[in-house]
């Protein structure tokens, strides 16, 4: 009986292990299929339109846009000066009409409409549909035919062109229309049509338009003619070279290019920036998956602290004889320069060979000149005739200066200056002397941006943070302000983050607002700040539907116990407050942008999607991190671009875990991309007995070979004047692999192959270190991938989370460190 019972016992034992295994496997199965749940190609069928795009009409004041619901995608035109919305087609009707001509069935919902714009009289529409039916080869002329030609061989799918009469609602198929070349990228038109000039072989080519209209339909047409303006572009010193990252083997092939320049009101001359890296070393990086054979990618990358830096000229071409003059720049070594645009209008949008236009008339324009270091800033102007640059503003500080783009009112008369001189970014309004007549913003917050200057109405429209003192200070709105002084006006009330789109006369503007845990909204405004109707509300059913639930933000305390930091909480979306759950933070450092979204944004698969593996997540900001608080915040980091944000972060985990009790503060993980993936690994190695995991993905752990341009900004660097008069500069940061060996948690490198961004050696150098230092870690290298992990970024995303799976889950253990024997 004694033997029975034991027998019984044991089996019960068994199978309540067995109960309590499948009770874990079932727990499993569900975890997982909550994050498989919203892939970004199920997300794209749950989730639809979260904000309006007007596309303003050619004249008068109505605009257009397209909605897509659940009930599919709507176009409507909306008449602000009546407050009336109506919708652009009868969707029923023009299914049917599609289907009869077209010989595909399409329904209301499913319209599968392309290149919609509408003509300068407001009333004609044309678009663009695609048939079900390959495309067949153009026929041959009678010429080609007796020459024995064949038809060029078509690709892609037949197109329909069709044009639509809003007023008359009538739809007529372009039966003879053929499918046009609008605008060819390389070609920057002049502002009256007439001369085309680009780039080709490193040196720069112009042509009339009529040759340019020829070239759109044959790219062969032996009566084309083109004209070298230059010949002395060579390689790494040529026209057309857009940037350093840029393999520059292929500017030598013959094809056309754009020349980044910028072209007078009156079509006279065209000015550009050309930059001779001929002295900047090379990087590389190795294509294994090519075939026939791996290949080598060289291409220019200045790293900080080098003195073979790029030298810039500014060159100006008189078209009307095709010569050219280099105006004299030089104030300090190794600057940069940047012609100021004249901005693009809302309308242009669907104006084709739209020219870049300097900012000025047609006599001057204007540059700004940037030191090195960018403690110094010129705004500078140059007059049609004179043999320098002028400098109108300049401005000096002890980090480095932020620039945003300079506005010119009547020409040239007063101009409009963004400055954080006072800790603060606001506007400054000066005459064309240069001399100030009054600041027209101030006061503890932040100018964003200007969006729209109405010189008639002498009113400027700009965006800012910060103002509205019970709002998180990262919220948007937009504002308007005299030039001849006054209050500054709130145009949109609200406690959200606004996306306003001003038309070009100021009259009217979309305000597009939301906040992460809000369904989006659309409203159309007047100037004045008086809503005029609501014109749209995303469509949350199906997401809802399936389970999706907003994150929480919350506000806690720097490590100074007296900054206000704000973040954002997600949680799974079968969240539990009985259990106790693992912390990851997603963290990006800045100092140019924070990790962390204030207006509702799509999923991420590295904040609420990986939250749905049982995780909670946050994200919240740091000192240093962020440029639309102030100055002072901004550069908290400057000349500790390492360490700076850490203790912010882990402070703030503290915060959280103190008051939430489902928030486990023994298993605490840390993941970042790009800056978020050096500032990970640094938190894991600085901070080791509290950061148990992390994944670190393309980070720039050593800021001595990342780019020159971000870490000297961000960080600092030492400019030293000798008294004979010699410049050079000294560059000093803290790395990642000099503190390899304080690894104790578990760490997991991941880096894109062919990263031309953030080189791969930036991770192979930790990796070196912490085998150096016997230290046990994962890494993970995507072939042929760029920075951004392009098509592999799904695989990432189930690495990412088997990671924290595997030791702030299941518990797994693995010793750090490897015995020495």
């Amino acid at each position: 009986m004694r033997k029975i019972l034991l027998l019984l016992a044991v089996v019960a034992l068994s199978a309540g292990s067995v109960m309590a295994d499948n009770r874990e496997e079932v727990r499993e199965r569900n975890r997982l299929a909550l994050a498989e749940r919203f892939t970004a190609s199920k997300l794209a069928n749950m989730l639809f339109s979260t904000s309006v795009d007007p596309h303003w009409f050619l004249s008068g004041e109505k605009f257009w846009y397209s909605y897509k619901t659940g009930e599919g995608t709507r176009w409507y035109v909306v008449d602000p000066a009546t407050r009336k919305r109506e919708p652009l087609f009868d969707h029923d009707k023009l299914a049917a009409q599609l289907s009869e001509i077209m010989h595909d069935p399409f329904i209301a919902a499913q319209l599968p409409i392309t290149n919609l714009e509408v003509d300068k009289d407001g009333e004609t529409f044309t678009f663009e549909v695609a048939s079900s039916q390959d495309a067949k080869p153009k026929p041959l002329s009678k010429e080609d035919s007796l020459a024995g030609k064949k038809p060029k061989k078509v690709r892609g799918k037949e197109i329909f062109y069709f044009s639509y009469n809003y007023k008359t609602k009538q739809l007529t198929h372009l039966k003879d229309k053929e499918k046009e070349t609008k605008q060819l990228p390389w070609a920057s038109v002049s502002p009256d049509g007439k001369t085309v000039v680009y780039a080709k072989d490193l040196n720069l080519w112009r042509m009339s338009r009529e040759d340019y209209e020829k070239l759109k339909k044959d790219e062969k047409d032996s009566t084309i003619t083109e004209i070298q303006i230059t010949t002395d572009g060579v390689k790494d010193f040529g026209y057309g070279q857009p940037y350093y990252m840029l393999n520059t083997d292929t500017l030598l092939n013959g094809k056309r290019r754009g020349a980044y320049g910028v072209w007078s009101p009156d079509s006279r001359y065209f000015a550009t920036v050309v930059t001779d890296e001929r002295a900047v070393k090379d990087l590389w990086v190795i294509n294994a998956l090519a075939e026939p054979r791996p290949t080598l990618e060289t291409y220019k990358y200045h790293m900080p602290g080098e003195s073979e830096a790029p030298v810039e000229h500014l060159y100006l071409f008189d078209m009307s004889n095709n010569t050219r003059k280099e105006i004299k720049t030089e104030r300090f070594k190794d600057q940069t320069l940047s012609i100021g645009r004249k901005p693009r209008e809302q309308k242009q949008r669907h104006m084709y060979d739209q020219p870049a236009v300097w900012l000025g008339d047609a006599n001057h324009f204007y540059v700004t000149r940037s030191s090195r270091d960018l403690h110094r800033i010129d705004i500078c102007s140059y007059t049609i005739g004179d043999d320098e640059l002028k400098p109108v503003i300049e401005e000096r500080m002890n980090t480095y200066i932020e620039v945003r783009p300079l506005s010119v009112i009547g020409g040239g008369k007063e101009l409009i200056q963004w400055s954080e001189r006072d800790g603060w970014a606001h506007l400054y309004l000066y005459d064309g002397e240069g001399n100030l007549k009054r600041r027209l913003t101030e006061g503890p917050w932040h100018v964003h941006q200007i969006v729209k200057v109405d010189e008639k109405a002498r009113k400027v429209y700009f965006t800012g943070m910060g103002r509205e003192k019970e709002e998180n200070p990262y919220y948007q709105h937009l504002y308007s302000v005299s030039l001849d002084g006054g209050e500054v006006k709130l145009l949109n009330k609200g406690n959200y983050f606004h996306e306003p789109a001003m038309d070009d006369a100021a009259r009217y503007f979309v305000d597009n607002y939301s906040r992460i845990d809000t369904i989006p909204e659309t409203a159309l405004y007047d100037c004045l700040g008086n809503k005029l109707m609501t014109l749209e509300k995303s469509d949350f059913s199906l997401l809802l539907a399936n389970g999706y639930k907003f994150p929480e933000t919350f506000k806690v305390k720097a490590a100074d116990g007296v900054t206000d930091l704000y973040g954002v909480m997600y949680k799974p979306f079968d969240f539990d407050s009985t259990k106790l759950y693992p912390i990851i933070d997603y963290v990006y450092p800045g100092p140019q942008v924070e990790g962390t979204y204030y207006p509702f944004t799509r999923m991420s698969p590295r904040t609420d999607r990986l939250a749905q593996a049982g995780f909670i997540v946050i994200s919240v900001g740091n000192r240093g991190g962020h440029p639309d608080r102030s100055k002072w915040y901004h550069n908290y980091g400057y000349g500790n671009l390492r360490d700076y944000g850490l203790e912010d972060q882990k402070v703030a985990i503290e915060q959280l875990a103190a008051r939430h009790d489902y928030i486990d503060i023994t298993r605490v993980g840390i993941h970042g991309h790009s800056g978020g993936g050096f500032m990970s690994t640094a938190a894991i190695l600085q901070y080791p007995d509290f950061f148990k995991a992390a994944v670190s993905c393309a980070g720039n752990h050593d800021n001595k070979i990342y780019n020159r341009w971000w870490s000297e900004t961000h960080h600092g660097v030492k400019e030293t004047v000798t008294d004979e008069g010699d410049t050079t500069f000294v560059y000093k940061i803290e790395s990642n692999p000099e503190i390899a060996k304080q690894l104790k948690g578990h760490l997991l490198l991941i880096h894109g192959e062919i990263d031309n961004n953030v080189h791969p050696g930036n991770t192979s150098r930790v990796v070196n270190a912490l085998i150096r230092a016997n230290k046990r870690f994962d890494m993970l290298y995507l072939p042929m991938q760029r920075h951004s992990f392009g098509d592999m970024n799904e695989y990432f995303y189930w690495r990412l989370v088997d990671h924290f799976t595997d030791y702030l889950i299941d518990g797994r253990t693995k010793e750090v460190d490897i015995p020495q024997r």
